[in-house]
C-alpha cells in the first residue's frame, strides 16, 4: 500500500512538474464592427422629474475613438485558458431620440470599457493551422459618462456602473511559432446605473455585438 501511494504521488508530483512547461501566455490585441441593439433607459433628470424611453444605440465603431480590445491569456495546457479582457467598446444616443429626452448630449464612448475575468477553451490541431475556440468571463463595467442636458447639467467622466459579462466564438490561424491572426463573434452585457450631476441618475443595461479581427503574440 506505502509503495502504491508513493507511487501515485510521484505521478502526481511529475505531472505537476510538467504542467509549466506546457503552458503559454498569449496576448492580443483586436477592433472591429461593433453594435449595440435598442435598451430602456429610466432615471431623474438633474433638478427634477423622470424619463422611461426606448433608445436605438449607435455604436460608430471606426469613429474616435474607436473601438478596441486587449486580451491576456494563460493557457494552461493545450485546451484551456484563463485570463484578462478589457474592451473599449461605445454607444451614442441618436440626435433625434436624446433631444426628444431634454439632452444635448447622451453617451458612453471614451468608451463603455469592460473588464472581465475570461475562461477559455480551445481545440488545437483539429482544422491544421486553424484553431477555434470558445469563451466567456465576468466583471466589471467603467465607462466614462457623456450627458448634458438642455437645462445645463453636465456629467462627464468615468464611473463604475455595475457588473458585466461576455461570451466569445472564434478561431485563430498561426503565422507562425510567435505569431497568430484571429477572427471572432463577442456579445457584451454590462448592467449600468450612472449618477448624473444635479442629483440625477441613469439607468440601462446595454448589449453589444462585436465581429473583431486582431493578432495575437505567444511567449
Amino acid at each position: 500500500m506505502t509503495k502504491a501511494i508513493l507511487a501515485a504521488a510521484a505521478l502526481g508530483l511529475s505531472s505537476a512538474v510538467a504542467t509549466p512547461a506546457a503552458a503559454e501566455m498569449e496576448l492580443s490585441f483586436y477592433t472591429g464592427w461593433q453594435t449595440a441593439p435598442h435598451s430602456r433607459i429610466s432615471g431623474d433628470y438633474p433638478g427634477g422629474g423622470s424619463y422611461n424611453a426606448l433608445i436605438g444605440w449607435e455604436g460608430r465603431s471606426f469613429e474616435m475613438p474607436p473601438y478596441y480590445g486587449v486580451r491576456g491569456m494563460w493557457w494552461r495546457d493545450e485546451r484551456l485558458g484563463f485570463g484578462l479582457e478589457f474592451t473599449h467598446t461605445k454607444v451614442y444616443a441618436p440626435d433625434d431620440e436624446r433631444s426628444a429626452l431634454g439632452f444635448e448630449s447622451l453617451e458612453l464612448t471614451d468608451g463603455l470599457n469592460i473588464v472581465t475575468v475570461n475562461a477559455m477553451r480551445r481545440w488545437q490541431n483539429q482544422w491544421g493551422d486553424f484553431t477555434p475556440y470558445l469563451g466567456g468571463g465576468i466583471g466589471i463595467a467603467v465607462p466614462h459618462v457623456d450627458v448634458e442636458t438642455t437645462t445645463g447639467f453636465k456629467t462627464f467622466g468615468y464611473q463604475y456602473t455595475g457588473p458585466a459579462a461576455r461570451l466569445i466564438a472564434g478561431a485563430s490561424y498561426d503565422l507562425n511559432d510567435r505569431f497568430a491572426v484571429f477572427g471572432e463573434y463577442q456579445f457584451v452585457y454590462s448592467s449600468n446605473d450612472a449618477d448624473l450631476e444635479g442629483d440625477g441618475s441613469l439607468k440601462t443595461d446595454i448589449k453589444t455585438n462585436a465581429v473583431n479581427f486582431g493578432l495575437s503574440l505567444k511567449f
